[in-house]
Parts: C-alpha cells; sequence; structure tokens
C-alpha cells in the first residue's frame, strides 16, 4: 500500500511509522475537532502520517445500553469536516454491507472491525468502494489466516488493503499480543498495531470493557521494534467520560511524549535495517 495514495496525507515521504488515531466514537464535533486539532499538531511537529479515527456507530457492544452513536449521518458529516478542517484523511469502522457505500462517501478508509473480519460480503463490499481497507485481525484467527482476508479485497480488484493486529484472546477476559505474527502478516499487506484494543480486558461481568491503559507504551514500544508499518490508539481529553472503550483509552495529554519516543525509537530500527 502506498501512503501517499490516499488523499490529503502528509509527511508519507518520512520513513516513520504511520499513525491511525482518535476517538472510539463520534460522540460530537466540538469532541472531534478538538482531538484532531491536538493530534495533528503533534503529528506535523514529528513528521508523522497521520489518520483521524472514528467510529460513525458502535455496532459491537456488550450490553443493550450502551452507547452506539449519535446517529449515522450526523457523524459522517463530522468525519468530513474533521478531514477538510485539518487536511487529514480519515478512517471510520462499517459493519453491514450496506455500510460500506454510505460511509465511502464521507471517509478514506474503510475498517473491519475484528470480529467481522472473516464475513465475505462485508470485506467485498469496502473493497468495490475502492477505498484503503484495513483489516482488524480477528482476536480468534491466528496471523497466517489473515492472507485470505487479504485476497478476498485484492480479488475484488483493490489492492489498497492493509492488516491492524488487535490482540488475541487469552483466555476469556484479556488480549496479548503474539509479535511473532507481525513479520508473518507483513508477507500480505502492510502492518498496523492497535495498540489500545490489545490492551482490552473484555467480557467483564459489568458488561463494561476493562482495559490496561499503563501498558500503551510498552506495547507501542515492542510494536516499533518488531517493525509494524503503523500504530492505531485510541485517545481522548478525558478517557473517564468517553462514551466508549474509556478503559483503554490514552490521555490526550500523554501523546506527545508518547510519540515523541516512538519516533527515536524508529530512526534507531531504522538504522539497523
Amino acid at each position: 500500500m502506498n501512503l501517499s495514495g490516499i488523499p490529503q496525507i502528509k509527511h508519507a515521504e518520512s520513513n516513520n511509522f504511520f499513525l491511525l488515531s482518535g476517538p472510539c466514537a463520534i460522540e460530537g464535533e466540538d469532541m472531534a475537532l478538538r482531538i484532531a486539532e491536538k493530534i495533528v499538531s503533534i503529528t506535523d511537529k514529528l513528521e508523522i502520517p497521520y489518520v483521524f479515527k472514528g467510529s460513525f456507530k458502535k455496532a459491537n457492544r456488550s450490553r443493550v445500553d450502551s452507547f452506539t452513536g449519535i446517529g449515522d449521518e450526523k457523524a459522517l458529516k463530522i468525519l468530513r469536516k474533521v478531514s477538510e478542517t485539518f487536511e487529514v484523511p480519515t478512517v471510520t469502522d462499517i459493519h453491514e454491507v450496506s455500510d460500506a457505500i454510505k460511509a465511502a462517501e464521507y471517509v478514506d478508509i474503510l475498517q473491519i472491525p475484528a470480529f467481522l473480519v472473516r464475513q465475505t460480503d462485508l470485506v467485498v463490499a469496502a473493497a468495490k468502494t475502492g477505498k484503503v481497507v484495513n483489516l482488524k485481525k480477528g482476536q480468534f484467527m491466528s496471523p497466517e489466516s489473515m492472507q485470505h482476508a487479504v485476497t478476498k479485497v485484492s480479488d475484488s480488484g483493490n489492492e489498497q488493503v492493509m492488516i491492524t493486529d488487535r490482540g488475541t484472546m487469552f483466555g476469556y477476559q484479556d488480549m496479548v499480543v503474539d509479535f511473532r505474527g507481525i513479520p508473518t502478516m507483513k508477507q500480505y499487506a502492510p502492518v498496523v498495531l492497535d495498540v489500545t484494543h490489545s490492551l482490552q480486558q473484555p467480557n467483564q461481568s459489568s458488561g463494561v470493557t476493562g482495559g490496561r491503559p499503563d501498558m500503551i507504551e510498552t506495547i507501542s514500544r515492542a510494536g516499533i521494534a518488531t517493525g509494524v508499518d503503523g500504530l492505531f490508539m485510541e485517545t481522548h481529553f478525558d478517557p473517564s467520560i468517553a462514551k466508549s472503550d474509556g478503559a483503554n483509552m490514552l490521555h490526550l495529554n500523554h501523546l506527545e511524549r508518547l510519540l515523541t519516543n516512538l519516533v527515536a525509537l524508529r530512526k534507531a530500527v531504522n538504522k539497523l535495517q
């Protein structure tokens, strides 16, 4: 995948990792713009290619009373406004075949959630829009099995595809990252490490997913050292009030220091290659 082919991508030739980052869900226009403005200022300073991430709806929730969104069209229009305001590309998840064409009118990258990555109709629908497709590796899948998901995209006439590892189920209530999978999946497509979702603790008795945000820098550093092409991390100016995945989200105030350290590490890794 050629990053320079993504509309509005900046710093594509920096030899840096790229970053997909933003809130878990679009909760409103003001919060999306505030988060985007901060991240853009940091990534421009550090010359990190950046894609704003925000889910226009959350279809996969533990409880029926969990927040699912502010309305599909309203959230998608906010994603478009973020892109136009800050001149950055955007990514959002889709959950149904009908979502593919709808979301493709507003964003640059369509993301297939981990639980749905084996759904052939959904993957093919995303591919046929011509947008970049980000395939989340299923928590239940081996790295090797992701080659078939990639093939579904390429066989649909779309070579713009990447894989995102978001950890593997470890027992019932924890996730682990098997870093052996990074070089394996890089044989099939560019690989992103979803740091924050890899630190989830799902299936809690309360019906609200837990997490280990204290491990974000550790997992991020390991990903860079292993050679990931990009990082994915959700962030919020106050994770305690985030309507989705606040328990494993990075506080926005900590993002610049983290990315500064990771850029330094990436430079060291590049010298070894």
